[in-house]
């Protein structure tokens, strides 16, 4: 299957910053030292309120991750999530994110806490995929495995993203309960059931050291794992260095 790409999700850097509306910690410099750390994924969700992630943002990181891949011989991904909206959409015509990542976060939500209704969006999806598609931007929509049935999987197969990422927050909570392998089943078989729709697998939301290692393993199917809430609560134990490095070895063990 090959090696999960890690993609930090850089927001909570931008989250400290903006606490005291200074350059420190400085974004650009954090993201350039997590890339130097070995991951080759980025995330950002530049929100409306700017709450974290600022548009000035989203096009700096852009422009410095281009310029970065131009003298690399492996690729630095950067994925730009967001509500698909006509601000966002700009955004990513003009950026041309190696992926955008569409979640159904409505302005004023605190995190990205639910998978779209595919079939009752399923207009609105199939057309910004379709976008996507002509700007050269891979397209992931988040989804929740409690939410596939076979409606939804008629709705998929007409969307055609890409990616799917499958929204981990259940499997989060119950993992350190007996519940863990039930929950992990529907797991298994939303991702067994995408995938058979030709569709690559991401997956991403309260992931931790603790809990990533049993999910790659239980789905192997999954290309790219986006992580930042926990990495960077875990990095002030252990420096930011140190746990990206051992998120990467979690990875590199499947």
């Amino acid at each position: 299957m090959g090696m999960a790409i890690l993609s930090v999700n850089v927001n909570k850097i931008a989250t400290l910053r903006n606490a005291r509306g200074t350059d420190q910690p400085h974004l650009l410099q954090v993201t350039q030292d997590i890339v130097n750390y070995g991951s080759r994924g980025i995330t950002v969700h530049p929100r409306p309120d700017e709450r974290h992630i600022t548009k000035k943002d989203a096009y700096e990181l852009g422009h410095w991750i281009k310029t970065l891949n131009d003298t690399l011989e492996y690729t630095v991904e950067y994925n730009m999530e967001g509500y698909p909206d006509e601000r966002f959409l700009n955004m990513v015509n003009e950026i041309r994110p190696d992926q955008c990542t569409l979640v159904p976060d409505p302005p004023g939500v605190l995190t990205s806490n639910a998978g779209w209704n595919c079939p009752n969006q399923q207009l609105l999806l199939t057309d910004v995929c379709k976008k996507l598609r002509q700007w050269g931007v891979r397209s992931s929509i988040f989804i929740n495995p409690y939410d596939i049935s076979d409606e939804s999987l008629q709705a998929l197969k007409i969307i055609q993203p890409d990616r799917t990422e499958l929204y981990t927050e259940m499997y989060a909570k119950a993992f350190n309960s007996p519940e863990r392998d039930s929950v992990t089943k529907v797991y298994k078989q939303a991702a067994e059931y995408i995938s058979a729709l030709n569709i690559k697998l991401n997956a991403g939301h309260d992931l931790n050291q603790n809990n990533l290692d049993y999910l790659i393993k239980s789905i192997p199917q999954i290309k790219e794992v986006s992580i930042g809430h926990a990495l960077i609560c875990e990095a002030i134990y252990d420096g930011l260095e140190n746990t990206v490095k051992k998120y990467l070895h979690i990875l590199s063990c499947h």
